[in-house]
């Protein structure tokens, strides 16, 4: 049986052992293998430990959450963070997802939830709520025109490509994808991998955030993020 090695970074002692104790404990396949108590620590434990995924606070003191997953992230793009926290506010979820993090939970998430969100992150996919999807949405939106040099990686893709990656930034899984295209999932999937290997993206995280700098989706206007506008 593959195990999964997972360190939990929280500033919170009671948090940390709630989850080692409580969450993780009722799945036999997830072993924690390190706990931080801030981001020094998380970063340091993460080189040392190399587990398979790291569950992240926000808010710790000395380094946050934010810049521990920048500095992982930038030595090992592999690293696969799970941004956990009390807080649903813009700047953090942005933040972490353009450090790099694979994917953003809140604390209140239910176990079972939690357990399946580690498991989808170690193995290699994002994990992109529909609150966290508005959010990028609605952040994007209010960010500057595209601009045209960063518009003209799309070119790299097929028009099915595109009609993928748009339905990826709405927050559609590949099912739900494939459902809308009238496609096999299996055939969804490998033109995610294509996608994310013309345009040298490492998730499905930074595909979102590209198809909205990029102008190839967008909120419809009026409708603050709730609805999508295709790009013409």
């Amino acid at each position: 049986m593959t195990r999964l090695r997972v360190l939990v970074a929280d500033d919170d002692d009671l948090m940390r052992a709630g989850l080692k104790a409580v969450v993780l404990s009722s799945d036999e396949t997830i072993d924690v293998v390190a706990e931080a108590a801030d981001g020094r620590e998380a970063v340091s434990h993460t080189w040392a430990r190399k587990p398979d995924v790291v569950l992240m606070d926000v808010r710790m003191p000395g380094m946050d959450g934010i810049a521990a997953t920048r500095e992982i992230i930038a030595a090992a793009p592999d690293a696969r963070i799970l941004i956990l926290t009390t807080f649903e506010d813009d700047d953090y979820v942005f933040g972490a997802l353009t450090a790099g993090a694979s994917g953003f939970l809140l604390k209140r998430t239910q176990p079972e939830q939690l357990i399946a969100a580690i498991h989808t992150i170690a193995a290699g996919e994002s994990l992109l709520s529909p609150s966290v999807t508005r959010t990028v949405i609605n952040r994007m939106a209010s960010q500057p025109p595209p601009d045209p040099a960063a518009s003209r990686r799309l070119r790299l893709l097929t028009p099915r490509e595109r009609d993928v990656l748009e339905l990826v930034a709405r927050g559609l899984s590949n099912a739900e994808i494939a459902g809308s295209l009238f496609v096999e999932e299996s055939t969804v999937k490998t033109h995610v991998k294509r996608i994310l290997a013309k345009l040298s993206l490492r998730d499905r995280v930074q595909a979102v955030i590209l198809a909205y700098e990029t102008g190839l989706a967008r909120p419809a206007p009026g409708t603050g993020g709730q609805h999508l506008q295709r790009r013409t």
